[in-house]
């Protein structure tokens, strides 16, 4: 058994939990792994950003269990080359401040998140957008697809693009782009989303608390134009470790817990006081990437070897309890777009070879980072076990989450472990955001035929002409090799007995709570 596999054999034993007892009344607990770093919505970049900002926030358009469906635009139309697309919002809607919500409330967050030269946008403070420059191409003037927004009337604005998008609706259905009230924005400047200031949205939940590294506090908005949640209060806890997180749940301390590892699974099943809520469809991908300019990872005979040195397979099968399959690419295997290529096999032997002709045939030292989230800390482990069999040794490494995203967006990992999950149910949510115009900040990969391809694929308005698009790009970057996908996964949420109406997000990502309760006694 070489080093890769012990590993794999003492990480799995060291995934199980406790029990115990249920808390009652109208607060529902979550605990997550981490609090957010921010609830101003179109700056959250990360899984428990985006799950609060949810429950404060409605979008345009969202997306229902199958399809998109009216949020606070009622219905939209577009041109026929889908370069204007004109939205008809919903009548009679208030944020939580009770300042309305209208075109002008649209266009304000519209033209905040765009420009960076609008007073309200401050990314001198700080604030990045990441989801709106992914999803967009940039910003005003450098990149973005949106030149203007108009108010057409008080309930009616008008939006221009400089490329045709054929999929605006979905696109706008993401999790990032959430109204907030521009009165609440004006008030707190760059402090909106901070602990001290909260955010205010339209959605079924209010901002009342944040005790940072605590606790997080939302309360029920009874006028909330969908109808009052079931639920009077959400407090949302960090809770980092997993183990730590499915002994809570068991214990009673908290109602309901996320991003518990699949190999609890056994152990949830054989509790009568928890349930799990199991996902569907994998609309995510982990993946190993490589930044090229790290060297000697600008080296595509290096990349290609630890391609090779990792059984991608065997920590699918170690990891994920049958919650997972095999990521060939980056686009999931329930969406399309996917080219005609190998896949790279579990190969040490050419690994080494590879190696050996890159000019490194005892290998090299390097650097591995990881978020301590989910699965990533052993799976990070296991990789580099399986990188020290053909010779690389990686330090394994890992930091706060902030520094985390700071650090790889700017290019200081040489290796890291990072996820996606789908923004909307469309293959341009993974192609686009890796290998369009990102592409450079992600990995150091300059390749402008390829961000020509899929500039190109968001344009055309038929699926089959943007298969072929996807098809010839994958098949470049497959043999650049910038990352190394490896699976896709199907999310659970596991709750305590008693509560019920918690319905999975079917992009994966932390669902909306206004239907969820719980049983008192």
């Amino acid at each position: 058994m070489n080093r890769a596999k012990r590993m794999i054999a003492l990480l799995l034993a060291a995934f199980l939990g406790i029990a115990a007892a249920q808390v009652p009344g109208s607060t529902l607990i979550v605990g997550m792994t981490t609090l957010p770093n921010t609830i101003d919505s179109a700056d959250a970049n990360d899984s428990g950003s985006i799950g609060v900002t949810r429950q404060i926030v409605d979008r345009l358009v969202e997306l229902g269990e199958t399809e998109l469906g009216p949020g606070l635009a009622l219905r939209w139309e577009a041109t026929e080359d889908s370069t204007a697309w004109t939205f008809y919002l919903r009548e009679g809607v208030s944020f939580h401040d009770g300042t309305p919500f209208n075109a002008e409330a649209v266009k304000f967050s519209l033209d905040r998140w765009n420009d960076r030269s609008n007073p309200y946008h401050f990314a001198s403070d700080g604030k990045a957008y990441v989801g709106w420059r992914n999803l967009f191409g940039g910003f005003l003037n450098d990149g973005s697809a949106l030149d203007e927004v108009t108010v057409v009337d008080e309930y009616t604005v008008k939006l221009d693009l400089n490329r045709s998008i054929s999929f605006l609706p979905s696109l706008l259905a993401a999790g990032y782009f959430g109204f907030d009230s521009p009165a609440a924005v004006m008030a707190a400047g760059a402090n909106y989303g901070t602990p001290s200031v909260g955010s205010v949205g339209t959605g079924p939940y209010r901002f009342e608390q944040w005790q940072e590294g605590s606790r997080l506090v939302l309360r029920a908005n009874p006028d909330y134009w969908g109808g009052a949640p079931q639920t009077e209060q959400i407090v949302f806890v960090g809770v980092g470790d997993q183990t730590a997180r499915l002994a809570q749940l068991k214990a009673g301390a908290i109602d309901i817990a996320s991003d518990l590892a699949p190999s609890d699974l056994p152990s949830i099943n054989a509790d009568p006081n928890i349930e799990a809520i199991l996902g569907s469809g994998g609309l995510n991908t982990s993946y190993l990437a490589m930044h090229q300019n790290q060297p000697p990872f600008d080296n595509v005979l290096v990349r290609r070897a630890v391609a090779h040195a990792i059984d991608r397979q065997a920590i699918v099968d170690a990891f994920y309890a049958g919650q997972a399959v095999l990521a060939r690419d980056i686009i999931p295997t329930v969406l399309w777009g996917h080219g005609d290529y190998e896949a790279y096999a579990y190969d040490p032997k050419l690994s080494r070879e590879l190696l050996t002709q890159a000019g490194y045939p005892d290998g090299f030292s390097t650097e591995l980072w990881f978020r301590s989230s989910g699965l990533e800390p052993v799976i990070a482990e296991v990789i580099a076990s399986y990188l020290a069999d053909v010779g690389i040794q990686a330090a394994v490494k890992t930091e706060d989450w902030a520094s985390y995203l700071a650090n790889y967006m700017a290019g200081n990992f040489p290796m890291y472990t990072l996820g996606w999950n789908a923004d909307f149910p469309d293959p341009d949510t993974f192609v686009y955001t890796f290998y369009g115009p990102p592409a450079v900040r992600r990995f150091g990969l300059e390749r402008p035929d390829v961000v020509a391809l899929v500039e190109r694929a968001r344009e055309v308005p038929s699926q089959e002409e943007r298969q072929a698009l996807y098809a010839r790009a994958l098949t470049e970057i497959h043999d650049e090799v910038p990352m190394l996908t490896l699976a896709h996964e199907s999310k659970f949420l596991v709750v305590r007995t008693g509560v019920e109406g918690v319905v999975m997000n079917p992009l994966g990502g932390f669902p909306r709570l206004n239907n969820a309760t719980k049983a008192t006694n």
